[in-house]
């Protein structure tokens, strides 16, 4: 009795190992995935942002791959290296290379960076962000 309960338990585990490792990515089809990630252009270094102002956010995509893994694009705000809950922009195809956001009410501050996700995170230069309350 006990070797059998043992028998099936062996069984039952070679069973999911099996199913696992069929169902695992292939090498091939990771192979077609590529992962994009465009360097941010607009801000930069020396770029002064006004509380409330409009500005677009841009990115180069001239060396973008065919198949990319997430071609969804968002765009947070970071403040001393780190990434705040603010969403600027969400949803955007990651080929556009621009997308318009509103500067949010912030603190001023010259630490700033753009961070753009698609398939990774990419931060763009720190910039300044002025004209709230405590200027």
């Amino acid at each position: 009795m006990m070797n059998s309960a043992i028998f099936r338990t062996l069984v039952m585990i070679l069973v999911a190992s099996l199913f696992a490792i069929s169902s695992a990515a292939t090498p091939s089809d990771l192979t077609r995935r590529d992962v994009f990630v465009p360097p941010v252009t607009y801000p930069h270094n020396g770029t002064v942002w006004k509380v409330q102002q409009h500005h677009n956010v841009t990115w180069d995509t001239s060396n973008h791959p065919v198949n990319i893994t997430n071609k969804i694009g968002h765009i947070m705000l970071r403040k001393g290296g780190l990434t705040t809950p603010l969403v600027l922009a969400a949803g955007f195809d990651i080929l556009l290379g621009r997308i318009e956001v509103q500067v949010p009410w912030v603190l001023n501050g010259n630490n700033y960076q753009i961070v753009l996700f698609g398939d990774s995170g990419n931060f763009s230069p720190t910039f300044t962000i002025t004209g709230s309350i405590d200027s």
